[in-house]
């Protein structure tokens, strides 16, 4: 719930941009920072190291997909995606072919706004046009259209194959949101896509970056949304939930070929070290919300949310100004025909008592992981009153 301040409360629809998977003020995350707090706020990560973030990183290996097995902690998701980016480019130089700088993305996709991962957010329907001049020049293939419960179409991935076999000599990495293309449309894609893809970044000697940031920590009903296809990236991004909204953190996961590649080099080590990577406050929250999600029965919880969502999402069907809903894991959305009005349609939703941000032509829920079926249901007659009215 959100209390506004004369009062009113809102059932949140949104976990604050995906992140607060566990709900607000929760007393397990509260005592982790209180107890943290009284020992060390934070401790520069250059030459010293700490428990709490030993053990997250520990624990992030062992629960990631396989090969995954080095980590480098930084403070926001768009400087992990920088990261993950500078973590390949730095790969390639390392082993003598610095030729290979160029990133290939895909359309519809959404990475961050600092500036390299501005680079490989859809250049035309993004919200980085204004900065086309500026940004660094990458290659897209087109957004996956084969959804994610439909039969595997091999033309689905014909584009993206032609764009790796002609470009592979200058291509660095793949990067991508595994299943769930999120800001850039809500969209739900095949995982025999991601299996392609992973098999063609093999064949083409070209790394694998999957941006978990939204899609990390059950959002989608696997812990990971890698998972769905059965497949290890070369490098992952996490960020948003791990640490169920308190702390901006973000972990970039790569395998030992990419880390040992990169000490191979010149430098000796990755080039990278922001003031606050590692930070204690934030490592042990991550600790305690990733328990607080592993201790429960989330995959049943979030079929239940699924399961929940699907079924109010059915009268959504018959209204004329939508276009498609759809539901995967505790994501719901209702793709409308036209864009809507966002200042004044959240207006709306506000006095229905329900907390939801659109955008373009999309209506979409991620509610908080603890949201009851009775408060998903007032979430969903909320939206639908004002899509009906």
């Amino acid at each position: 719930m959100l209390r506004l301040a004369d009062g009113r409360e809102l059932i949140d629809g949104m976990s604050s941009w995906w992140c607060t998977i566990h709900g607000y003020n929760h007393p397990v995350l509260n005592k982790a920072a209180v107890q943290q707090i009284e020992k060390v706020s934070h401790v520069m990560f250059g030459g010293i190291t700490h428990a709490p973030a030993v053990n997250l990183c520990k624990k992030l290996v062992s629960i990631t997909p396989e090969g995954l097995d080095k980590v480098f902690l930084a403070d926001s998701g768009s400087v992990g995606v920088e990261v993950a980016i500078k973590m390949a480019f730095q790969y390639w130089i390392s082993q003598g072919q610095p030729e290979k700088n160029k990133l290939l993305s895909l359309r519809n996709g959404y990475h961050g706004d600092t500036f390299a991962a501005m680079s490989v957010c859809d250049p035309v329907t993004g919200m980085h046009h204004l900065f086309d001049q500026v940004l660094q020049k990458n290659y897209f293939a087109p957004a996956p259209k084969t959804a994610f419960d439909d039969l595997w179409d091999e033309q689905d991935i014909a584009e993206f194959s032609q764009i790796i076999h002609d470009k592979g000599e200058e291509l660095a990495a793949v990067i991508l949101e595994p299943i769930v293309q999120g800001a850039g449309g809500m969209r739900f894609y095949s995982p025999q896509y991601l299996k392609r893809v992973r098999e063609l970044c093999d064949e083409h000697n070209v790394l694998l970056i999957a941006d978990e940031i939204a899609t990390g920590f059950g959002r989608t009903g696997k812990l990971f949304a890698c998972e769905w296809a059965d497949i290890s990236p070369d490098i992952m991004c996490l960020g948003k939930a791990i640490t169920g909204g308190y702390m901006t953190l973000a972990a970039t996961l790569c395998t030992d070929k990419v880390s040992r590649g990169i000490c191979e080099g010149e430098a000796g080590c990755f080039m990278h070290g922001p003031t606050f990577m590692g930070n204690p406050l934030a490592c042990s929250v991550a600790n305690a919300s990733i328990d607080l999600l592993l201790d429960a029965d989330w995959q049943a919880n979030i079929q239940r949310i699924q399961s929940r969502l699907k079924s109010a999402l059915q009268k959504f069907a018959a209204l004329d100004s939508v276009a498609e809903i759809r539901a995967l894991g505790a994501i719901g959305v209702i793709e409308m025909h036209a864009p809507v009005n966002v200042a004044e349609i959240q207006k709306n939703f506000v006095a229905e008592g329900v907390w939801v941000r659109p955008f373009g032509k999309l209506i979409y829920v991620m509610p908080p992981f603890i949201s009851s079926n009775n408060e998903l249901d007032q979430l969903m007659d909320g939206v639908y009153r004002v899509l009906d009215s």
